[in-house]
């Protein structure tokens, strides 16, 4: 009998073996083509089929997955987007081609595009920061004027934060754009700025699965002037007609930008005049998402998705009702990592779901301002976010780390640890 497959494009640190595991479960064999299989240990760690060829080559991805019906029956292909939102699309364009459940990769590639996505979401009401596109530092300057500080600037096609910044008076405008211009950060893209309002507001989000909102979370972040996140929780601490307010938004949105097949995700921040729509992003999310939404709700994001995309039908039927909660950890500065512990510990204290660390001891740090910053997360669940924020942090308590910093000329080399965090 032929083995059904499962094609990914590309893998993804926190959820890629998720998705593996979950494909297994339902009988599938996992296939991996990316441009480097290297990045992803849990590959070679699994024994995970994986072929390595030019993801951002269609014609060589539609060769690969012609090659491989021939010895599989191909049920799906999916993928992930990482540091590159194109990914999904072009999964859509493979979806198309070999006339398989998938994404619209035109309303991928138009939702990818931040700009656009801006005019779409105007167009239609939805309300939304101020904005303007810039495609040089003069324009850059005039729109943040035009707009009133303190701005975000940030590349028109982007994702996980990279590049993103707020500037607060127009040194850092200027600073920021000549970084975004002088091609130093690793987004593939045209040198177009969006620069926008800061929407100052708590910051929630929806979690979508097709034209259903599943659950609604809340966020924070590290300190400015970048936007790593810090925590997640689920439920968000939101009365009924909060709640039904994003809920209402988050469908506009799916209508304006032409979506509703399989993963969504919509930022919000609630400000002095409401929620306002920060970014839509036409994928699925990543890690600690949908093991907060599983812990939460008892719903299996990344299961129900897969079935999606091999044609099966899905439950996104909810089995509990609980709140589950994430810290993310991050270092407080550059160097060496020299040590790092206490995970064993965390991952003892009843309540905590999940204790990850992803970096070791020797490892170089030099924070980028993205999620690319993170070494670490804790994830906890109870039957009140009150209690599982204790549990949370009892656990992260636990877990401690050295960093010697990288000496500068004339300084004293020394080491800096968690410990001396706030």
């Amino acid at each position: 009998m032929v083995r059904r497959a499962l094609i990914l494009i590309e893998g993804h640190r926190g959820i890629g073996l998720l998705y593996v595991q979950a494909a297994q479960r339902l009988g599938l064999h996992p296939v991996t083509l990316s441009a480097d299989p290297a990045r992803y240990g849990y590959l070679a760690a699994e024994q995970i089929e994986a072929i390595r060829v030019d993801t951002d080559n269609l014609d060589a991805l539609i060769r690969e997955c012609s090659r491989l019906r021939a010895t599989y029956d191909i049920a799906g292909i999916t993928g992930f987007a990482g540091d590159d939102e194109s990914v999904y699309a072009t999964v859509g364009k493979l979806c198309q081609h070999f006339d398989l459940p998938g994404p619209n990769p035109a309303s991928i590639e138009q939702c990818c595009d931040k700009f656009t996505q801006r005019q779409l979401l105007a167009g239609a009401g939805v309300p939304i920061p101020a904005y303007r596109l810039a495609a040089n530092a003069s324009e850059v300057e005039i729109s943040a004027a035009e707009i009133g500080l303190p701005v975000i600037v940030k590349p028109a096609i982007g994702s996980g934060s990279i590049g993103v910044r707020l500037c607060r008076n127009i040194e850092e405008v200027a600073e920021h754009t000549t970084y975004l211009l002088g091609g130093k950060h690793i987004c593939r893209s045209s040198p177009r700025i969006l620069v926008e309002e800061f929407a100052q507001g708590s910051h929630y989000y929806a979690k979508i699965m097709g034209n259903e909102v599943l659950a609604i979370g809340a966020a924070s972040f590290g300190p400015p002037p970048h936007f790593v996140y810090r925590e997640f929780a689920f439920p968000a601490p939101l009365t009924y007609h909060e709640h039904e307010r994003i809920v209402d938004l988050s469908l506009g949105c799916l209508r304006a930008l032409d979506l509703g097949w399989g993963p969504t995700g919509i930022e919000f921040r609630w400000t002095n005049r409401g929620p306002v729509v920060i970014e839509v992003n036409p994928r699925a999310g990543g890690s600690p998402d949908p093991q907060l939404v599983q812990l939460a709700y008892g719903v299996d994001l990344i299961t129900e998705h897969i079935k999606l995309v091999i044609g099966e039908e899905w439950d996104l039927r909810r089995s509990r009702s609980h709140a589950a909660a994430a810290r993310i950890l991050l270092p407080d500065s550059d160097g060496t990592l020299d040590w790092i512990d206490g995970d064993a510990r965390a991952a003892a204290v009843p309540g905590v779901a999940e204790v990850k660390l992803y970096i070791e001891p020797k490892t170089p740090i030099i924070r980028k301002g993205d999620y690319r910053d993170w070494i670490g997360h804790v994830i906890a669940a109870s039957s009140s976010l009150a209690q599982t924020k204790a549990i949370l942090q009892h656990a992260v308590d636990l877990i401690g780390w050295s960093i010697t910093p990288v000496p500068t000329t004339g300084e004293r080399k020394g080491s800096v640890t968690n410990s001396d965090r706030d």
